[in-house]
């Protein structure tokens, strides 16, 4: 019995669905002339349709026109715009409708499609494209009868360029029932869609915002009234409850309430620009969040209604969902208006009697918003807030970590554009203070850790007061007092100056770090250098300091004392002093920095009894090898004034380096020094490797990479040559150029006719001198007769004797003379 009831109800089926292909196939062409007939007379607007066709199972058990790709072309003289573009349009009408040949499309169907609405700057629109049917119903074989409208994957865009107003909403599945009399259009509308954007005049709003409608309305055709009855919008998982009536008659009135339910931080910030929540977007809540409000008024390119909505949070919880802080505890009262203006000049957000645990210190404070389009804030804020806590909820891109605790009581009041525009007219109230506890933080910008921070900040106005600043980056240690000036600037304000008037102390200063590039730049910007240097020129100081040690590369200093100033990249000082290298140390001068890969040191400097062999040792022998510290002895006390250049990585630009040096060196030692040792032919070895002398005095200078040393005379311990005499240049890159004079024979031989008795010495005798060059470089170089001095000496003693003579004539007794050895020409003493 089953399989024949089974069998029949197949049968019928089958035999329905055919005789139902079999009038869809013989009226389709009917049919879509009708429908093409009924659609022109009510489209005033171009339509392009790739193809029209009648389909049974599309939206079976309903027939329904088909319309793929489809164009329609918006109602404004002369522009090929879209107004519509749709893959797929459907017109449903029954089945019954072709066996009574009268067709009534009572469903629409909108799939994958656009539509593009505008109201442009003198108030006309785009989307009027229906023309007024005269023809009476009982003329029509096919009609438009909707009673729903269903749109699926179809993305609204709204453009008002009279109010400034732009709406995308991509409405993913939503269908509208309509009831439709001569008097009343009543629609009941459900679904789900994206808020893409709203923007109202510079303001953007519900941002990718996902949206569950369930909406009831009804039009009033004759009083030009729309009734929303109470209507669900859910936004996230907010919900609000929505109100009110619409008057379009003339300019439209609004009156509308809105009350939230279920609402969280994300509803509440949902309804700001975007452009003030964008920090918050991640945010969320827990707790008793309330939310109402009210739009009333005309709504036009003249006129805006006025807004007022008011909020709240009792025992409320605020977190991040990737973090484990929260502020928790949280009561607060809050409310917007857009003023008695209606716009964003009028505008104003509060926030009254906020307070709160973070970390269990609770905390209070006070926020006002005004005026969107000029802004002013005003805001105070009170508690002991756990540093490390709050970053780890505020998620700060600029800070890696921090610890300890921080005393906030403070105070803002301003208008920031005002302050853009004139900073330095105390345009910003800023009063209270800050105080630091073992406060310690990890910067992105920074590697080296700041640490063990503590110390008051007193802000008035635009500056801040500091006192005991203390603290530690990296390994070297800092003391602050003074004052910090027009810091507010500093901070909101692009290339405005920071002064720092302050007296500073420290134990120890590490600039093997403070200048390491590793260590003070941000990965992404090293290249590869040990130091860099880089001042910023929106930073200036004046500071008395006071150093106990300092460090960098092989230089230890020692009680560092004096003034130091900062000026647009240039560092000056009248009077810094220290202990270094053994010695006393004191110098005046500047640091330009203004060219980064220029930097220029400027110096006069006084050195008093610094060790030579520590001197060398520190300054790495000066990148050289001729002489090092293991040669020299003896204690420098010198005068030098110079102009030295480096780049940003600290490398010296030795052939710009211009200096004069007016040097004396006591008690002094040359050991074991080469060029010396090849003179071992007329002076002891063991004396060369040791030659002593009591002092040295001369003056240098150095000009395009060269050491320009005048004539000088050192009187040494060697008994064969107790005064030795040189002058010459010696290059960076290494080549020297030095004149020579040894005294030859300082005591006489013994006289091989002695034996005979003693023989009479000459008192007129004097010593002969030895004129010598060194040539070449520090590791191959060349000791050899200086034939072009001796040339020129005996050009003076010819000279002199003749002198001498014309002297002796008159009576007058000769002087002593030394006596020159005379080489030949190009001859070369063979030391070895």
């Amino acid at each position: 019995m089953v399989k024949k009831v089974l069998f029949y109800g197949v049968t019928i089926f089958i035999v329905t669905v055919g005789l139902a292909l079999a009038l869809v196939y013989t009226y389709q062409d009917k049919i879509i002339e009708l429908f093409v007939a009924e659609a022109n007379k009510h489209i005033k607007t171009k339509v392009d349709v790739r193809q029209i066709s009648l389909s049974l199972f599309n939206k079976f058990p309903q027939v329904a026109v088909t319309l793929d790709e489809v164009n329609v072309h918006e109602a404004l003289p002369e522009s090929e715009e879209s107004l519509a573009r749709a893959e797929k349009l459907y017109f449903t009408f029954s089945l019954w409708d072709i066996l009574l040949g009268n067709y009534t499309v009572k469903q629409f169907y909108m799939e994958r499609g656009e539509v593009y609405i505008k109201v442009l700057p003198n108030g006309k629109v785009n989307y009027e494209i229906i023309a007024t049917d005269t023809t009476t119903p009982e003329d029509k074989d096919f009609s438009f009868d909707l009673e729903s409208i269903n749109l699926s994957e179809v993305t609204i865009h709204y453009i008002d360029q009279q109010l400034k107003q732009t709406y995308e909403v991509n409405a993913h599945q939503l269908a509208a029932a309509l009831t439709i009399s001569p008097e009343l259009i009543n629609i009941e509308a459900e679904g789900q869609a994206t808020i893409e954007t709203i923007k109202v005049g510079t303001g953007e709003y519900f941002k990718g915002k996902r949206v569950d409608l369930q909406s009831a309305l009804s039009i009033n055709r004759q009083a030009q009234t729309i009734a929303l009855q109470p209507s669900i919008v859910k936004v996230e998982e907010a919900a609000y409850e929505v109100g009110g009536s619409i008057a379009y008659g003339g300019v439209t009135e609004l009156d509308l309430q809105l009350d939230g339910k279920n609402t969280n931080i994300q509803s509440l910030l949902s309804l700001l620009p975007q452009s003030m929540t964008e920090e918050f977007r991640q945010y969320r809540s827990e707790g008793e969040i309330y939310f109402n409000g009210t739009v009333k008024g005309k709504a036009s390119s003249k006129h805006t209604p006025s807004v007022n909505f008011s909020f709240g949070a009792s025992n409320a919880s605020f977190f991040h969902p990737d973090v484990q802080q929260r502020v928790d505890k949280i009561y607060l009262t809050g409310s917007f208006t857009n003023g008695k203006h209606q716009n964003a000049t009028s505008s104003v957000l509060e926030l009254k009697e906020l307070k709160g645990v973070l970390n269990g210190r609770p905390f209070k404070g006070n926020l006002k918003y005004s005026n969107f389009n000029n802004p002013h804030i005003a805001f105070d804020v009170q508690g002991m807030l756990d540093v490390g806590y709050v970053l780890g909820l505020v998620k700060l891109e600029q800070v890696r970590s921090g610890s300890g605790l921080a005393d906030v009581r403070i105070a803002f009041s301003g208008n920031l554009n005002e302050f853009k525009a004139r900073p330095g007219n105390s345009t910003l109230h800023t009063t209270g203070d800050i105080t630091l506890h073992n406060v310690s933080l990890s910067l992105r910008e920074l590697p080296l850790p700041l640490s063990n921070l503590s110390g008051n900040f007193m802000f008035k106005r635009n500056d801040v007061g500091v006192s005991d600043f203390k603290g530690k980056l990296g390994e070297s240690d800092f003391a602050v007092n003074g004052m910090f000036k027009n810091v507010m600037a500093w901070l909101l304000l692009e290339n405005q100056r920071l002064l720092v008037e302050a007296d500073f102390k420290s134990h120890y200063l590490n600039f093997d770090q403070l200048l390491s590039e590793e260590q003070n730049t941000p990965e992404k910007a090293r290249t590869g250098d040990s130091y860099k240097l880089a001042i910023s020129p929106n930073i200036a100081f004046d500071l008395s300091a006071s150093i106990d040690r300092l460090r960098f590369r092989r230089f230890r200093g020692k009680n560092i004392i004096g003034e130091v100033k900062l000026r647009n990249q240039v560092v000056s000082t009248p009077n810094i002093s220290f202990r270094a290298i053994g010695g006393d140390f004191a110098v005046r001068g500047n640091i330009d920095a203004r060219n980064r890969n220029n930097i220029k040191v400027s110096t006069a400097a006084k050195l008093n009894s610094m060790s030579v062999d520590s001197l060398f040792y520190v300054f790495e022998n000066f990148h050289q090898n001729f002489i090092e510290e293991r040669h020299l002895r003896g204690l420098l006390t010198a005068n030098i004034v110079s102009d030295v250049f480096f780049d940003s990585q600290l490398n010296p630009k030795t052939e710009l380096l211009q200096a004069e040096i007016e040097a004396t060196v006591r008690n002094g030692q040359l050991i074991n020094f080469a060029p010396m040792q090849k003179m071992s032919a007329f002076v002891k070895r063991s004396e060369l490797a040791n030659m002593h002398f009591a002092e040295l005095h001369n003056s240098f200078w150095i000009q395009q990479g060269t050491i320009f040393i005048p004539e000088m005379d050192i009187r040494s311990n060697l008994s064969a040559a107790p005064v030795v005499s040189v002058s010459g240049t010696h290059t960076f890159d290494q080549k020297m150029d030095y004149k020579i004079k040894l005294p030859l024979f300082s005591s006489r031989r013994p006289d091989k006719d002695a034996r005979f008795g003693n023989v009479a010495e000459d008192p007129n005798a004097g010593n002969s001198n030895l004129f010598l060059t060194l040539k070449g470089s520090e590791r191959d170089f060349k000791i050899a007769y200086d034939d072009e001095r001796v040339r020129q000496k005996i050009k003076t003693d010819l000279k002199q004797e003749g002198q001498e003579l014309r002297d002796l004539l008159r009576g007058k007794k000769p002087k002593e003379k030394q006596k020159e050895v005379e080489l030949q020409e190009g001859e070369y003493f063979d030391f070895n």
